[in-house]
């Protein structure tokens, strides 16, 4: 199977980056959610393994990081009229998350959580790629070349991470069972206009 170029056993379907040109506003409305998660997920990390010290300066720094990115989404959403409107479900992450391993070491599990992450990361730098290609709004695009950068220093930094904890052989085979897993996903999700994911 030929990988993307952030490692991802599957690409995404090349028809994404059109259909979701059809319904920017709720791309962007998404979008909102997903840097909020983002963020919260760097916060939980925090409350959750407050005695790593190196992971919670790691994850304040992430968390702005990620606060900052809502901001910004929100301002593109504000320059297009467009409002916040409720929280939707996110039916990749729903699903990605059932590839996490229950029980194990608190560094089991830290490690989960931590390449969890670093998929989500990697499928958004994706998704922000083809957005920054293929849509003929070029603020957005270029908005989306800069998210797209950010998100693979994430996704880097998630997998930096984890090999701290749990060693570079253990996190590598684990890495190859989230990407089979998460392949097998993509492929039965749906090719949505609303979705970032």
């Amino acid at each position: 199977m030929e990988k993307t170029t952030l490692g991802l056993n599957l690409p995404t379907d090349p028809r994404w980056a059109n259909v979701a040109e059809m319904d920017l506003a709720e791309i962007l409305i998404d979008h909102a959610y997903c840097e909020q998660k983002a963020a919260s997920s760097g916060i939980s990390l925090i409350v959750t393994y407050p005695e790593r010290a190196d992971l919670v300066e790691v994850m304040t720094d992430l968390v702005a990081e990620e606060w900052g990115h809502f901001e910004r989404v929100l301002g593109k959403m504000k320059d297009r009229g467009i409002s916040l409107g409720p929280k939707r479900k996110d039916e990749y992450v729903v699903a990605i998350g059932a590839i996490l391993k229950s029980g194990g070491s608190r560094d089991e599990q830290l490690v989960e959580k931590l390449l969890l992450n670093a998929l989500i990361e990697a499928r958004s730098c994706e998704r922000f790629k083809l957005l920054s290609q293929h849509i003929q709004d070029e603020d957005l695009a270029k908005f989306y070349y800069e998210l797209m950068v950010s998100e693979a220093g994430h996704y880097h930094t998630f997998l930096e991470l984890a090999k701290k904890y749990m060693g570079e052989t253990y996190v590598k085979a684990r890495w190859d069972e989230f990407l089979v897993a998460e392949a097998k996903i993509m492929e039965g999700l749906e090719v949505r206009s609303d979705r970032m994911h």
